[in-house]
């Protein structure tokens, strides 16, 4: 069975830096690109950053470009967004996808509020 389960969002305020994880169960990870993406209350999901199976390509939301780092642990089933110098407008529920097969996980919740 196929899961992904996300962890480590909460609430950080406006300049903050939160990490969130997604570990990959069910499949063998290394062979697949994954995603992050979130939606905010009103908004349609959107792409936040994507990575290679081998972790060598990425590609970032101009909206998050030089603040998200995206990253990947084959090792571990790990997927990994670092995000940096964090804005109101990025609150939202941030979900681990492997969008090829329409895996998604149950998200996480990322608040930034002062």
């Amino acid at each position: 069975q196929v899961q992904l389960v996300e962890s480590g969002g909460g609430l950080v305020q406006p300049g903050g830096s939160l990490s969130v994880s997604c570990v990959a169960s069910g499949f063998t990870a290394r062979l697949y690109a994954m995603s992050w993406y979130r939606q905010a209350p009103g908004v349609e999901r959107e792409l936040v950053a994507e990575i290679s199976s081998g972790g060598r390509s990425t590609n970032y939301a101009d909206s998050v470009k030089g603040r998200f780092t995206i990253s990947r642990d084959n090792a571990k089933n790990t997927v990994y967004l670092q995000m940096n110098n964090l804005k109101p407008e990025d609150t939202a529920v941030y979900y681990c996808a492997r969008p090829r097969f329409n895996n998604w996980g149950q998200g996480t919740q990322v608040t930034v509020s002062s």
